[in-house]
């Protein structure tokens, strides 16, 4: 039984939070100054942490192994289980041609780029993370943004900061629900406390979607629709956490944000504008047309007409998704997928916390039916039947899609390796204590340690698992509301998904740019760096008389 000392390095709290940091501080610097690749700055990371698990934390050599094998048996499966198949759909509809027909049917219901940016990225993304979550969001929604004429890099950059907002209540509300299990506060006020701060990210997201998109331009030309949707998502957010059955919460919230831009563009269609960034345009068989004149070669499509059969199947697969999730989370049909599931203790570790209890993290669920990624699958078979896809070409596009997936695979086992390495040994107990000792001021930190998990763990589950707890005994101690501190944990973890290695490779490998996620962290880097003060400046004033009467 190895048992987790949380200050190892001479019995000080900052000097073993330093050195505990620094896998992660190195990882950050390989990737966003030294443009190293992913999957190589993720190992150099996770060698660095086993070291300083065995040499600092007195961690066995073979636990510590034994935990990094663990975490990149969690990141395939079920992190890449769900990836494949999602990414799998999106092949299909590649090879068929029905992806084109879902860009043009999107360009009929806005020719403007930025409104179908907003509706896909943030709207159906919301869906998405709402129904699947663990990357399928960024994962599809970073291809069909592609699909609809962005350049690659511009996609998957509006697709991770898109997938924000949504993320507490995501995966059927399983972050939040967690986050209630962990801490033993009730969930109803867990949920609604999280619903009384991220609705404020909802409200600026999109308009921040806006000037990614076409700078302050698109601000200016296009803000109506950015203001729409996030209006109508954070108010159904609010509304669904509050008093609504919270495993809803996003699909209400995204469904109506949605609907809410539809009906705005009956009235408004924004200004024209130019997009000097937009990829050129292809068709089925012919390719993109360019046409000589001007300042060099624009780039325009042979006009195609859809029958409306092509275009409800083009939306077929995505309509499968929403239906099959829906299914799996009928109360009878989840507690019949549940009986499938097998938990296990990882050979080889016995771990018990700082305070002798048992660490939760060495069981693992291998849930091969229950699992988003088998919902997945079992959707992209009937989408092949939909799509009329035939059986060769299916597994041919399976095939390409794990090809597709090599490199991106390797990053999301090694960080996750890193994640439980730093877990399992006290490494991330460390940074917890350190922050938690800044007293009344951890209401202004407290939304970082929820950050920080996620941007670890690539998940704000695992985040609320890791420091839920935390944040409960760290409020007691400041005299803080454990309610609140418990929520910013969350409501902070949702931003740290969009800078997460694991999230940064989903993206980057489904638009084609693996091993460039050097590139796409310094793009998102800005609007975490935005998002982050604003949460714990809100945090840190419901902590106080200010906003206090915000706290359930």
């Amino acid at each position: 039984m190895y048992t987790q000392v949380p200050a190892p390095l001479g019995g000080s709290l900052g000097w073993s939070a330093l050195v505990s940091a620094l896998p992660l501080l190195v990882l950050f610097v390989l990737l966003g100054v030294f443009r190293v690749r992913a999957w190589l700055a993720s190992v150099i990371a996770l060698v660095l942490s086993i070291v300083v698990a065995i040499a600092v934390y007195g961690m066995p050599a073979g636990p510590a192994f034994d935990s990094a094998l663990e975490g990149a048996a969690f990141g395939l499966f079920p992190a890449l289980w769900i990836v494949l198949n999602s990414l799998w759909i999106y092949q299909m509809t590649k090879v068929s041609g029905h992806f084109d027909v879902l860009r043009r049917t999107f360009a009929k219901i806005s020719d403007d780029q930025r409104v179908q940016g907003v509706i896909i990225a943030f709207s159906f993304g919301a869906l998405l993370e709402a129904l699947a979550g663990f990357g399928a969001p960024v994962a599809i929604c970073s291809v069909m943004l592609v699909a609809v004429g962005l350049k690659p890099l511009k996609a998957a950059t509006v697709a991770l900061i898109a997938n924000t907002a949504p993320v507490a209540y995501g995966a059927v509300a399983l972050p939040v629900i967690t986050l209630a299990k962990v801490t033993g506060l009730p969930l109803d006020d867990l949920a609604a406390m999280t619903g009384r701060q991220v609705p404020i990210l909802a409200l600026i997201v999109p308009l921040v979607l806006m000037i990614v998109l076409d700078g302050r331009r698109g601000l200016r030309q296009a803000w109506p629709a950015a203001l729409v949707c996030g209006v109508s998502f954070a108010v159904v957010q609010y509304l669904m956490a509050n008093f609504g059955p919270v495993q809803l919460t996003d699909i209400a919230a995204s469904l109506v944000s949605a609907a809410a831009v539809l009906v705005l563009l009956r009235f408004w269609r924004p200004k024209p504008a130019d997009a000097p960034d937009r990829a050129p345009d292809r068709v089925p068989g012919g390719g993109a047309q360019p046409v000589s004149g001007g300042g060099g070669v624009a780039v325009r499509e042979r006009t195609v007409v859809d029958s409306r059969v092509e275009q409800l199947r083009s939306f077929a697969p995505y309509a499968t998704i929403i239906v099959m999730f829906s299914i799996a989370a009928i109360p009878v049909v989840a507690a019949a997928l549940a009986t499938t599931t097998k938990t296990f203790s990882w050979p080889g570790l016995h771990i018990a916390t700082s305070e002798g209890k048992p660490l939760s993290l060495v069981s693992f669920k291998f849930d091969w039916l229950a699992d988003s990624g088998t919902v997945l699958f079992i959707a992209g078979v009937v989408s092949a039947f939909l799509l009329k896809v035939p059986l060769r070409e299916a597994v041919r596009a399976y095939g390409q899609t794990i090809v597709q997936l090599r490199t991106a695979g390797l990053t999301v086992m090694a960080v996750l390796a890193l994640a439980y390495v730093m877990n399992m040994s006290g490494q991330t107990a460390t940074l917890g204590l350190f922050l938690a000792g800044a007293g009344g001021l951890f209401a202004l930190l407290s939304p970082l340690l929820g950050w920080f998990g996620t941007a670890v763990t690539g998940s704000d589950t695992s985040s609320n698992s890791l420091f839920g707890a935390l944040q409960v005994a760290a409020a007691h101690g400041a005299q803080l509301q454990p309610v609140l501190m418990a929520a910013a944990n969350s409501s902070g973890g949702v931003l740290g998904k969009m800078i997460s290695p694991q999230n940064l490779a989903i993206g980057a490998s489904a638009v084609g740019l693996a091993g460039k996620e050097g590139l796409l962290f310094r793009r998102v880097l800005a609007a975490s760096a935005v998002f982050v003060p604003l949460m714990c400046v809100l945090v840190y004033l419901q902590s106080t008389p200010v906003l206090s009467w915000m706290v359930p």
